[in-house]
């Protein structure tokens, strides 16, 4: 802790990663769907990068199965369930980032590939109607890719220490 100068009273300034917030996902989310029904509705651009390409679903897809191994075998870890190994805190730290940066990224897919779908689905062309398939299958494993990094962003939390107690009763009270 310091000493706000301005005010004189303490602030926090140890560094801290707070969980992924639902709202920020949402936001990004609708913003992303908004963008891709702008650019898709406003221009032919759609007709100019058609057919879709089904490597933005796999690489979706790979990233949420590598994100949920990683979330099943660090919360092993970190509970030190018997047969894990122990985990460094370092490596903790650099998976609590990814899965904030990947929840964000499938949060912008997952919006993109929405607002792109409904597009489709309301587009009169065969053309459009051919492309659902990928966009549904991009939406859903981008969907996947952020359940995979909330599991993982959960599985880095540091569990409760089994020897302290809910209440503080133990603690020594304050001496007037």
């Amino acid at each position: 802790m310091s000493v706000n100068p301005d005010h004189g009273s303490p602030r926090n300034t140890d560094p801290s990663l707070r969980p992924t917030s639902a709202s920020t996902l949402v936001v990004a989310a609708l913003a992303a769907a908004a963008v891709a029904w702008l650019l898709i509705s406003t221009n032919d651009l759609f007709y100019r990068i058609s057919p879709l390409p089904w490597t933005g679903a796999g690489v979706l897809g790979v990233l949420a199965i590598a994100e949920a191994y990683l979330a099943q075998n660090t919360s092993a870890r970190i509970q030190r369930k018997p047969g894990a190994p122990p985990v460094q805190a370092l490596a903790v730290a650099r998976f609590a980032a990814l899965a904030k940066a990947s929840s964000l990224v499938g949060a912008l897919s997952a919006g993109f590939s929405a607002g792109l779908l409904v597009w489709l689905l309301l587009e009169p062309t065969k053309e459009a109607g051919s492309n659902v398939p990928t966009a549904a299958t991009t939406l859903v494993t981008a969907i996947a890719l952020i359940a995979a990094a909330l599991w993982l962003e959960r599985a880095c939390r540091v569990p409760d220490r089994p020897d302290k107690k809910d209440d503080d009763s133990d603690r020594p009270t304050p001496r007037r």
